[in-house]
C-alpha cells in the first residue's frame, strides 16, 4: 500500500480562495472589510518571517492588514495598552500577538487581554472553555486546519477511532476536542502513555503533535489509517552538504506512507493550513461582529 499524499499547500490555496470570495461579498454587499492586526514584540527571526507571510497573505485575500512591531524591551503596560486600543477599533476584527514573547512579558496575561471575539488564534481562556464545552468559539488555527483536511478526505469522521499524540494547549488538547465534537472516539496519548505503539496501532486517524522528530514509525500505523503530521523539526542533513539541515515531521514519513491510507508530508502538509485558517478565523470573527451568516466550510 502507498498512502495518498494530502497536499496541504494545495488545500490551503483552496481555503484562501474561499476566504477571498467571502471578503469580496462582505465588501460589495455590506461595505465591510475584515481587518487583521498582528503584533510582533522583539526580533525573533522565525517570528519575523511568519509575520511577513501573514501580512502578505492577508492583503492577497483582500483584507486589511495592520502590523505593530515593538521593541524587545517593550513594557508590559505598553503592550496591554496597544491591545486595548485594538480591542476597541471597529475596523479590526482579528488580533494576533506573535509568540513567543520576550521573557519579561506574561504570555497568559497578554493573550487573555485580547477580546475573545477578536482572538483569531483561539488561545484566550474563554475560547478554550467554549471549545471544550462544544459551544461556538474561535478555534486554534493548526487544529482547525487538521480538521478541515480530515473532513475533506473522509467526508465524515463520525465513529472513527482517533489518537492524538501530544497534549499541548496549542494543538493536542484542542485537536482532541474538535475530533470529539465531530463524533470521533478520541484518545490523547503522550510520552508517558503505556504501550504507546499499541494505542496508536488501533487508530483510524493519527494526529502526531508531540514535537519529536520521526518518533512514529510505520509499524505503529494501522493499515489504511490517515496520518496527520503536525510536527516541524529541523535536523542536520550532512548528505546535502556541510551545515545543511532538513525539515521532518513527528512521523517517519517513508515507513508510515507504506502502511497508511493517507498522510500529510512535512513540509507542505499541515503548515500551510495554519495561516489559511488564521485568515478564515478573521472572516468568521468579522461576520460574527456584524451579525452576518458565517462562511460555510471555514470554521469548525
Amino acid at each position: 500500500m502507498t498512502a495518498k499524499r494530502i497536499d496541504g499547500k494545495e488545500f490551503a490555496a483552496r481555503v484562501r480562495a474561499k476566504v477571498a470570495e467571502h471578503v469580496t461579498r462582505l465588501k460589495n454587499d455590506h461595505g465591510i472589510t475584515p481587518g487583521l492586526a498582528v503584533v510582533l514584540v522583539g526580533e525573533d527571526p522565525a517570528s519575523q518571517v511568519y509575520v511577513r507571510s501573514k501580512g502578505k497573505m492577508t492583503v492577497e485575500v483582500g483584507m486589511k492588514s495592520v502590523e505593530h512591531k515593538l521593541g524587545a524591551d517593550t513594557a508590559e503596560a505598553d503592550l496591554l495598552a496597544l491591545i486595548d486600543q485594538l480591542n476597541n477599533d471597529p475596523e479590526i476584527h482579528g488580533i494576533l500577538v506573535q509568540l513567543p514573547l520576550p521573557g519579561h512579558l506574561d504570555e497568559d496575561l497578554v493573550i487573555n487581554s485580547i477580546s475573545p471575539a477578536k482572538d483569531v488564534d483561539g488561545f484566550h481562556i474563554s475560547n478554550v472553555g467554549l471549545l471544550g464545552t462544544g459551544q461556538k468559539s474561535m478555534v486554534p488555527c493548526t487544529p482547525l486546519g487538521c480538521l478541515m483536511m480530515l473532513r475533506d478526505h473522509h467526508g465524515s469522521i463520525s465513529g472513527m477511532d482517533a489518537v492524538v499524540i501530544g497534549r499541548s494547549n496549542i494543538v493536542g488538547k484542542p485537536m482532541a476536542q474538535l475530533l470529539l465534537n465531530d463524533s470521533a472516539t478520541v484518545t490523547i496519548a503522550h510520552s508517558r502513555t503505556k504501550d504507546l505503539a499499541e494505542v496508536v496501532r488501533r487508530a483510524d486517524i493519527v494526529v502526531a503533535a508531540v514535537g519529536r522528530p520521526e518518533m512514529v514509525p510505520g509499524d505503529w500505523i494501522k493499515p489504511g489509517a490517515t496520518v496527520i503530521d503536525v510536527g516541524i523539526n529541523r535536523l542536520d542533513a550532512p548528505e546535502k552538504g556541510e551545515g545543511k539541515t532538513k525539515l521532518v515531521g513527528d512521523v517517519d514519513f517513508d515507513s508510515c506512507a507504506a502502511v497508511a491510507g493517507a498522510i500529510t508530508p512535512v513540509p507542505g502538509g499541515v503548515g500551510p493550513m495554519t495561516i489559511a485558517c488564521l485568515l478564515a478565523n478573521t472572516v468568521t470573527a468579522c461576520c460574527r461582529a456584524n451579525d452576518l451568516a458565517e462562511p460555510e466550510g471555514l470554521t469548525a
